[in-house]
């Protein structure tokens, strides 16, 4: 199908998937240590931190992600903070993605049994090592699966950001649209640059998961 189109278009297919990829991998790191801290505030003795948390995390996973770009975007321009595209957008992916992997695994956290660590604290130990070489070990195993398949809705998600202008993948499909006059033929290679990447990244999901449920 590729191969239908000329070298220009099939650079500017690669660019796209460039920068949605770069965006994916930022959201996901930024997400990840954002979630880890949430998770912690989340399970935390103190119900200050608790209060926090969970208000950030049903803030964001209980409105459309399309709405936090423009809150991002365009609530900071009228509060006169203009922000480029760039890092507007991957200040919302990275926002959104704290929420949702700070849920998941606050579960995982939660998921260890409560037995484990309450025997710790009375051989004496505290909070700090306590999770760090009873909890977070096994909390880390058991979030593997839904974390990946977060990621996969992560990816996918990226095609939101053309709402602001910024330029990833599917946003490329639609510029290629317009200027060549084939949709169908533009968005089934969009469609399939967005399957090899994703497929894999399932495969190896169901893969761990898998491997835990016999572990």
């Amino acid at each position: 199908m590729i191969t239908a189109l000329g070298p220009a278009q099939v650079l500017l297919i690669l660019q796209g998937l460039k920068w949605t990829l770069l965006l994916s991998v930022i959201a996901f790191v930024g997400g990840g240590i954002g979630g880890f801290i949430i998770a912690l505030c989340r399970t935390s003795k103190f119900l200050i931190l608790r209060a926090g948390a969970t208000g950030f995390i049903e803030a964001f996973r209980g409105t459309p992600l399309l709405l936090q770009l423009f809150m991002v975007y365009y609530g900071l321009a009228l509060l006169n903070l203009p922000l480029d595209p760039w890092v507007a957008v991957a200040a919302g992916f990275t926002l959104n993605a704290s929420a949702f992997l700070g849920e998941i695994w606050r579960g995982s956290i939660e998921s260890v049994p409560k037995g484990q660590s309450e025997a710790a604290y009375a051989l004496g130990l505290h909070y700090w090592p306590v999770m760090r070489t009873i909890v977070l070990p096994q909390a880390v195993r058991l979030s593997i699966p839904p974390t990946v398949g977060f990621l996969v809705q992560l990816i996918k998600g990226t095609s939101l950001a053309a709402i602001v202008g910024f330029t990833e993948l599917s946003r490329t499909g639609q510029e290629l649209s317009n200027i060549t006059y084939r949709p169908l033929l533009i968005y089934s290679i969009i469609g399939l640059v967005y399957f090899i990447i994703c497929w894999p990244v399932s495969l190896f999901g169901k893969r761990m998961e898998r491997k835990l449920a016999v572990g």
